[in-house]
């Protein structure tokens, strides 16, 4: 049962503490790592050889990769184009008719973030800005147990908006004798995405990164991933651009009295099915509410399939907080910065206002969290790991570069240049001072 914390300055320490819980890796994951890797790495030391592996022997080493990692190797990596073609006539009409509706949604949303490029002489000469699109996108979508064609689109739509050229996915491999999951495949057709690679983890960012004989290189990789894939583009900051390191998924409610228990309980088994990393955090004002909530979540988990996972996420990154007040709950839920702050309370939209970092408010009971999973509009790739702080949500701008665009005049430019060779002369930059005062005699 979800322990319920009635001091605030404990829960900082504990539930609210991220530094704690992500201090240690599970111990099932190390041995796992021991087992397959053959010594008793650290998760990032385990990415590295694998990164490593890419980079020098391509393909070669992705397929390896992916045989130890996933148990099965794609051949060919590429999913045929004919099968790309044929995947939405294949899925069921309600499922097809749902991503289309999702795609519409996500399209709409993000053609009203399109920037733009300009230009001034109001400073002389020429002056201003231009937009120009990345040219070839990696999206990185996970599959597994829980095959994420929603991220796909999520992703793969604001780049088509922001005019990228070419979009390549790269998806883990289905088990042997099966095939990629066919709404990831209807997702990719309908936001006109080129390449599907049967490849995952690490070894999928790698190949991303560096290029292989088969999948090509990438300008930048988006979409979200587990330990090894949030890992991988660490190490490879630099080498291509990167979206964000999107970590655990996390999700806190703050709920007043008037809160409907039983949905919030279903908000937050929603968000803790994710991942036995997963954070589902209620923060409220009402003792009662907490209790309800509690008996609610231990009561709906029973029925749900994922409930080992569920168990798990709750008893190590969820938790209950009762705070004195509302205020007080949306100040604690501003500081931890969520990827997902969702308002059951009421005057939410009032409350709203007040908050600084969190990758997306959900206002409302009625504007949960689950729909911003999937129909609402706005991607949900947000970032995480309180990066809510100083990050956004995957956006048209995302795909995009601004470069700057400097014609000056004869008259400008002379009248600048001796403020110009001062500020050189300051900095210590003969040179620089000299570049500037030969034109203007």
């Amino acid at each position: 049962m979800l322990t319920i914390c009635t001091d605030v300055d404990e829960a900082r320490r504990t539930v609210l503490n991220r530094a704690a819980a992500a201090s240690t890796h599970p111990a099932e994951l190390l041995e796992r790592i021991a087992a397959l890797f053959g010594a008793a790495l650290t998760p990032a030391a385990a990415v590295a050889r694998v990164l490593q592996d890419v980079s020098r022997d391509g393909d070669a080493a992705a397929a390896a990769w992916s045989k130890r990692l996933d148990g099965v190797a794609a051949d060919p990596l590429a999913v045929p184009a004919a099968q790309l073609a044929a995947a939405a006539s294949q899925l069921p009409a309600a499922l097809n008719a749902a991503l289309q509706l999702a795609a519409q949604r996500i399209r709409a949303f993000h053609e009203n973030q399109q920037p733009h490029s300009w230009s001034s002489v109001a400073l002389g000469g020429q002056l201003g800005q231009r937009v120009v699109a990345l040219r070839r996108v990696g999206i990185y979508v996970p599959g597994g147990s829980a095959p994420l064609a929603s991220s796909l689109l999520m992703a793969a739509l604001p780049a088509r908006v922001a005019g990228v050229e070419e979009i390549v996915v790269c998806t883990p491999p289905a088990p042997a004798g099966q095939s990629v999951a066919g709404a990831i495949l209807a997702a990719a057709q309908l936001a006109g995405v080129q390449h599907v690679y049967q490849l995952g983890g690490a070894q999928a960012i790698a190949a991303m990164a560096y290029g292989t004989q088969s999948i090509p290189r990438v300008d930048k990789i988006v979409g979200p991933g587990g330990l090894f894939v949030t890992l991988a583009k660490q190490q490879l900051y630099g080498t291509v651009g990167l979206d964000g390191l999107a970590g655990p998924t996390e999700t806190i409610v703050v709920a007043d009295a008037a809160a409907n228990p039983e949905w919030v309980a279903a908000d937050m088994l929603a968000q803790a099915e994710h991942d036995v990393l997963a954070t589902a955090i209620l923060l409220t004002d009402s003792a009662a509410l907490a209790t309800q909530v509690q008996a609610a979540l231990q009561r709906r988990m029973q029925a749900l399939p994922r409930k080992q996972v569920i168990a798990q996420a709750l008893a190590q990154r969820g938790g209950i907080v009762v705070t004195p007040d509302v205020a007080t709950a949306v100040a604690l839920a501003d500081e931890f910065a969520p990827e997902h702050l969702c308002l059951c309370v009421a005057n939410a939209g009032a409350w709203a206002a007040r908050v600084r970092n969190a990758g997306g408010i959900f206002i409302g009971e009625r504007s949960f969290e689950v729909l911003g999973d999937y129909v609402a509009g706005p991607s949900h790739i947000m970032p995480t790991g309180g990066s809510a702080r100083f990050a956004s949500p995957c956006n048209v701008m995302d795909f995009v570069r601004i470069m700057s665009i400097i014609e000056l005049d004869a008259q400008t430019a002379a009248s600048l240049a001796p403020a110009a060779a001062l500020l050189a002369q300051a900095e210590q930059l003969d040179a620089h001072a000299a570049a500037a005062l030969c034109r203007s005699n």
